[in-house]
């Protein structure tokens, strides 16, 4: 017989449903023994220090089971992505009570133990955290990235058409920027060839202790708003779930119904015009069911329900009988049987397998996830056979490179940036696909625009094309995020949450791997031609380089053959945040294929044709990371033989820079003898470094030779000329050279003349700019030439 979705007896259970999640809830925040509440509470059963948060448990509990009722009605593919920060309890009650958090966790059995371990482990060492992380089952989004929820939503559901994310936002997160921004969400989403996001605003009214902005909105103001974004708002509010049931019913069928309406017409007449997509507006008290009062203050409803709304804990049990009360209000009896168990009419309300949002396969990896299918990168090698004197864009090659990424892989691999993809000169992709736009075209005034295209960069946000990026990855595809180098400041606590997710993600084992995080930084510090100090910022390396070891790579190409040949370390890579440092300004190309597969694969190499050691031990050693500090160290190098023919130098190209980590920090890190072998113990070293200068100190500190003298950023800068921003750091071919011969003893004395010509230099350098606006023509016709 068809289940009603809509009797009385359907809503009956569906409450106890709710019922059973919020007593779960509560459980987990104070108890640790005595689930079932079967004999008197004792100190031994409540936890030392009960840690977690109430207030936006029930009304999220309310949603999950009203959301469990349209996936059975409709058989639709639905994921939840909790948006309110620190709501743990949410997603591991609902998923224990459909039996998934069982199947994940066998030892948290459905019965009596198992619910003692449920209550126990929460917010417990060893245990589960207070809000939905990388150990929770059907989870993709972590309650610490506040404001990201919907930017995650519509990254997972692109390329998924029959899913729908189910992106439940909390109020408070609602004020925040990346929140207020991914409104813009559906602008992007092609209702052909994507699935569909399903916003739930929860408004309760309070975040942790002042108003929200959107409780005190009427419900014209807030549906003014969302209209004028293209939402169409559902509004339901109330305080009785008895007579919100229908309510919420309604609305939920409206939604989906809906979306599939909108579905099956883009898809049928291929018209993904702009629809109205439909959004849920959900008003209900702060800690809902939970103390109406305490000590002769509200409770339910404002800001004191946020955490623990009654003060028992192990060592003060005065108010035990409030806690006992407050549990019984669920009636656990009618919830659960004797054992523990819940009742099987409850159960039934649950979907079934893969149908139950904590077991969605697109929250653990994927629907189907597979490695790219990549191009064989020499086919796009600049030849250097003229060494230095080939003038290229980096960005431009490696565009092609992409471009033909993009045509073996149409449905997996995608572009997202803050419209800086033209800007950043990878033209190439142009060729074979456009940006994702579903908004109107103008004929004739937009360039490359379409409602289906592999890029998606036409959002000037950072935290929305991240965002997307990150929720693309966790669900199994692949993509790049590239951006201006010093905006990547935007968004690097957003890295800094996923690098966790990562890292605890791969300490589980039902936890399947993800494809790397891919981010890659142009428009570098140091050639912002007309931008100037503002977007002088190169401290991603260093922030990146401070997590974890193992989940990081900083790859620093100095050129489009090391570009080239560093792709397929990332493209296929897992589980890591690759940060790729590229120039997109026209470069002389210095390194062959072979040489730059061979760079890439170890990191770093001593570079024989720009060395004059010949084996012996050398009088002095440059090494670069980047490709200004390449090209000014090699200049520099030219310098030096062309003065001081019979100085040994010794040059190195670094690639992969965290490689050169002691392997105390960094288990892939270079060993002592292999670091010694390219740095000796002591002979003096000029590092020119892209970054921040520390971050190579700190490499240095664990090893044999810190006589190293490092040339990076140091925070100088303006608008001015490309070499110019070299010299106000100091990272320009004539400061490098003086560095140099101050460092041989030998030299101390007798270079002095040298040190003075190189300050002559420097002199004609700053005035030439000025009286001409551009830089000198020896610097900007400089070429290589073969020290043999």
């Amino acid at each position: 017989m068809a289940t009603d979705y809509s009797s009385k007896t359907y809503f009956e259970n569906l409450d106890k449903f709710w019922r059973a999640a919020n007593y779960l809830s509560v459980g987990q925040l104070y108890l640790k023994d005595n689930p079932l509440l079967k004999r008197p509470l004792k100190n031994d059963d409540v936890k030392v220090h009960p840690i977690g948060h109430w207030g936006t448990i029930p009304g999220q509990n309310y949603i999950y089971a009203h959301l469990n009722r349209v996936i059975n009605k409709y058989n639709v593919n639905m994921f939840y992505i909790e948006g309110p920060g620190h709501g743990g309890q949410v997603m591991v009650s609902n998923s224990y009570l459909d039996g998934s958090y069982t199947e994940v966790y066998p030892e948290i059995t459905q019965d009596e133990s198992g619910m003692q371990k449920l209550f126990k482990q929460f917010s417990w060492p060893g245990g589960v955290a207070s809000h939905a992380a990388p150990v929770t089952p059907g989870s993709i989004h972590e309650g610490g990235e506040l404001g990201y929820s919907l930017s995650h939503g519509t990254g997972a559901i692109l390329d998924n058409p029959d899913q729908i994310a189910a992106v439940v936002v909390g109020d408070g997160e609602a004020e925040t920027g990346p929140l207020a921004t991914s409104w813009q969400s559906n602008k992007f989403i092609n209702p052909i060839n994507d699935g569909a996001v399903l916003p739930i605003l929860d408004i309760n009214g309070y975040k942790l202790s002042n108003p929200t902005l959107f409780s005190r909105m009427s419900d014209d103001r807030i549906r003014q708003y969302f209209e004028g974004l293209n939402w169409n708002p559902i509004f339901v509010e109330g305080n009785d779930a008895e007579k919100m049931d229908p309510q919420m019913a309604k609305a939920m069928d409206t939604a989906i119904e809906q979306i599939q309406a909108i579905q099956k017409n883009a898809r049928e007449n291929n018209d993904p015009s702009l629809p109205s997509w439909p959004l849920i507006v959900f008003r209900s008290p702060k800690g809902w069911t939970g103390p109406k009062t305490w000590d002769g203050k509200v409770v339910e409803g404002t800001f004191r329900a946020h955490q623990i709304p009654i003060p028992v804990d192990q060592g003060d049990m005065q108010h035990a009988d409030a806690l006992v009360d407050w549990m019984k209000s669920y009636k656990p009896e009618e919830l659960f049987d004797e054992n523990g168990k819940l009742k099987p009419e409850i159960a039934a309300i649950a979907p079934k397998g893969n149908k139950r949002m904590a077991a969605n396969p697109i929250t653990n990896g994927g629907i189907n996830p597979k490695d790219l299918r990549l191009p064989d990168f020499r086919d796009y090698a600049v030849d250097t056979s003229k060494r230095g004197q080939s003038v290229k864009q980096d960005m431009i090659i490696w565009s092609d490179y992409l471009r033909d990424v993009i045509k073996l892989n149409p449905d997996n691999f995608r572009m997202f940036g803050p419209d800086e993809t033209m800007s950043n000169r990878l033209y190439g992709l142009f060729e074979t696909t456009n940006r994702q736009w579903i908004d109107p075209i103008k004929k004739d005034w937009d360039e490359d625009l379409a409602p289906a295209g592999r890029i998606l960069d036409a959002q000037l946000s950072e935290h929305q094309a991240e965002g997307w990026l990150e929720a693309y990855t966790l669900t199994g595809r692949h993509g790049i995020f590239t951006s201006y180098e010093a905006f990547l400041r935007v968004v690097d606590s957003m890295l800094t949450q996923h690098f966790k997710w990562l890292r605890k993600a791969s300490e589980l084992k039902w936890r399947k791997d993800y494809p790397s995080l891919n981010v890659v930084s142009t428009s570098t510090s140091f050639q912002q031609d007309h931008n100037g100090y503002t977007h002088q910022d190169p401290g991603i390396l260093t922030h990146m380089a401070e997590k974890k070891p193992e989940f990081v790579r900083e790859y620093l190409p100095a050129d489009a053959n090391s570009l080239l040949a560093v792709s397929p370390l990332i493209m296929n890579d897992r589980e890591k945040i690759n940060i790729l440092v590229t120039s997109k300004q026209l470069r002389p190309q210095f390194y062959s294929i072979e040489e730059a597969e061979v760079l890439a694969k170890n990191g770093l190499g001593i570079i024989d044709w720009a060395s004059t050691d010949q084996n012996a031990k050398p009088d002095i050693i440059f090494a670069a990371a980047g490709t200004e500090p390449n090209l000014e160290s090699l200049a520099a190098i030219d310098i030096l033989h062309d003065h001081f023919p019979d100085l040994k130098i010794r040059f190195i190209n670094v690639i992969d820079l965290l490689k050169l980590q002691s392997p105390k920090v960094n288990p892939r890190g270079l060993s002592d003898e292999e670091f010694d072998h390219y740095f000796t113990k002591d002979t003096p070293i000029i590092f020119a470094f892209h970054g921040y200068e520390d971050l190579v100190k700190s490499i240095f500190f664990d090893r044999h030779n810190h006589n190293v003298h490092v040339h990076g950023y140091r925070e100088n800068g303006d608008i001015t000329t490309p070499f110019d921003m070299r010299v106000v750091n100091q990272l320009d071919r004539f400061d490098l050279s003086k560095e140099a011969i101050m460092a041989v003893p030998k030299y101390a004395e007798s270079g002095a003349e040298f040190i003075q010509k190189m300050d002559n230099k420097l002199a004609e350098h700053y005035q030439y700019i000025r009286d001409h606006g551009d830089d000198l023509p020896e610097i900007r016709d400089w070429t290589w030439k073969d020290l043999k």
